[in-house]
């Protein structure tokens, strides 16, 4: 499965820095693919990015949240056609909304890890009543205050204040079941466009969650990082919706779940992909290893061993500290 991120955020907040040096800095080892819908005549940005990376599909004239969401996706559906990338990239326009381009990836059966809301800390006050930008913060998983270091701590701490309260208001629902689209979210800081890794914990191919399935010494995570992995076996004789179960008693800190497993109920192993309160499975052909599924969040320790004592198919291993 293919997984993505969508980058958003007001005009001139810093998303095409925070990509180019982010992706650069945490991305090396992977085949990523980058994206950029830029809104008018000229693809300044596209321009930027062609020149880091090899495969950008730039979109002007247009916002593909909305004239041009078929063109987004047959552009995305060939990219994938023709480099097979690992992730992803979606930068989107300073005046689109990132949901539409979210519902547009998951159409596709790519995997969105995050929808993620580039705030510019030091200028919040001059855009923040706009109502785009406050859809932005709101339609966000993982928000990053970019440009701290332009910023006292009294004055970081006053924008968050304001983040809070605006993502709270405007925090997207389901307009059927009026329950919200994210469980949770994050809120990370960045000075220069570079983001912690923390953001990106736990963006795993299916080859490598097989891996640690086998060698899992290297998850835990507690004592180096404020993302903290976990992973649990799971017995053999257990049902879809005991799986199921777990993904919805999950509690607030846990905002990701990976996973590979056998149930009795479907013929084929089941990948797990749960980010911030969605979720996609996709069964693969063959798997002999156990069942695993690994818990991503902030601090989770006590959280997990919550899940373990209500959930008895479910076996966390005592983990070694690997050198």
């Amino acid at each position: 499965m293919i997984q993505s991120f969508i980058i958003t955020g007001f005009l001139g907040v810093g998303k095409t820095t925070m990509l180019t040096n982010t992706v650069k800095e945490h991305f090396s080892d992977k085949k990523v693919a980058i994206v950029v819908n830029e809104f008018g005549d000229i693809g300044v940005d596209g321009n930027i990015l062609s020149n880091v990376y090899s495969e950008v599909l730039e979109i002007s004239e247009g916002c593909i949240c909305c004239q041009l969401a078929q063109e987004f996706e047959s552009g995305v559906i060939e990219i994938i056609n023709k480099y097979n990338p690992e992730i992803i990239f979606v930068e989107t326009s300073g005046a689109s909304e990132p949901f539409p381009i979210f519902l547009s990836l998951q159409n596709l059966g790519i995997s969105v890890e995050g929808v993620i809301c580039v705030v510019d800390s030091k200028n919040l006050d001059s855009y923040k009543d706009n109502s785009t930008a406050k859809y932005q913060i709101g339609g966000s998983n993982i928000i990053v205050l970019n440009k701290t270091d332009l910023v006292n701590n009294d004055e970081l701490e006053a924008v968050k204040k304001d983040v809070i309260a605006i993502k709270e208001q405007y925090n997207i629902k389901n307009t059927l079941t009026g329950k919200m689209i994210f469980n949770n979210y994050v809120i990370s800081n960045a000075e220069q466009g570079i983001v912690n890794k923390d953001v990106f914990e736990g963006v795993y191919k299916v080859d490598e969650i097989v891996g640690l399935a086998k060698d899992y010494e290297h998850l835990d995570h507690t004592t180096k990082d404020s993302i903290t992995q976990k992973v649990a076996y799971l017995k053999d004789d257990i049902a879809f919706s005991d799986v199921d179960e777990v993904l919805k008693s999950l509690p607030k800190g846990i905002y990701r779940v990976k996973g590979v497993v056998r149930v009795k109920d479907v013929p084929n192993p089941i990948v797990i992909n749960y980010s911030f309160g969605n979720v996609s499975f996709e069964e693969l052909d063959s798997y002999e290893e156990r069942s695993i599924m690994i818990f991503i969040g902030e601090s989770i320790d006590n959280d997990v061993n919550v899940i373990n004592d209500k959930f008895d198919f479910l076996n966390i291993p005592k983990f070694k500290m690997s050198k």
